[in-house]
């Protein structure tokens, strides 16, 4: 059962949703807009090492916006933190956002139960495309839950900012030796 938009307001309200700053004009009708922070990352090497951490360099969104260029993945985040101990989050691009050719999530639209923190974003442009800090880049849905709820408690919990992957921090000797 997915959240409608008076029962994210009202859940915001009472503490069920945590999004924070929680603008009402954000709220659609089963959804919540989310809005692009002011930093984004890019990796620095040309090959990415799945099995340790992979340098980046951080860019700060000017007045004039950025420019994302095609054949890079740009690491950038919500303005806002959103999450829950209650509801499943799931992360999409907006639609006017794709019709510029701009993906906003490449695999990962869904949110742990327990996660409060900025969500890292994942930009994939097919064309050179201008972005602004503060436009208004996605949308979280909220799901009912069912059974019983463990936290997360991982590796980006209370993220602040886009996050590099930390895929290194899980391998263990059974990835290693295969």
């Amino acid at each position: 059962m997915i959240l409608t938009g008076p029962e994210i307001s009202s859940a915001a309200k009472d503490g069920r949703l945590n999004i924070a700053p929680f603008v009402p004009t954000q709220v659609n009708p089963n959804s919540y807009n989310v809005r692009l922070g002011e930093s984004l990352l890019i990796y620095v090497d040309e090959v990415l090492d799945a099995h340790q951490p992979n340098p980046t360099r951080r860019i700060r969104i000017g007045d004039d916006g950025y420019a994302l260029q095609p054949g890079e993945l740009y690491l950038g985040h919500t303005l806002e933190e959103v999450g829950s101990d209650l509801f499943v989050p799931l992360l999409f691009g907006r639609s006017s956002v794709g019709r510029l050719g701009l993906f906003v999530e490449i695999t990962a639209p869904i949110g742990d139960i327990g996660f409060p923190g900025q969500w890292t974003l994942m930009l994939t442009p097919t064309r050179p495309v201008r972005v602004y800090a503060g436009m208004k880049i996605g949308q979280i849905m909220f799901f009912v839950s069912e059974g019983s709820i463990d936290l997360y408690a991982g590796k980006y919990q209370a993220a602040s900012g886009p996050q590099p992957s930390e895929y290194w921090r899980d391998i263990d000797a059974t990835e290693v030796t295969a």
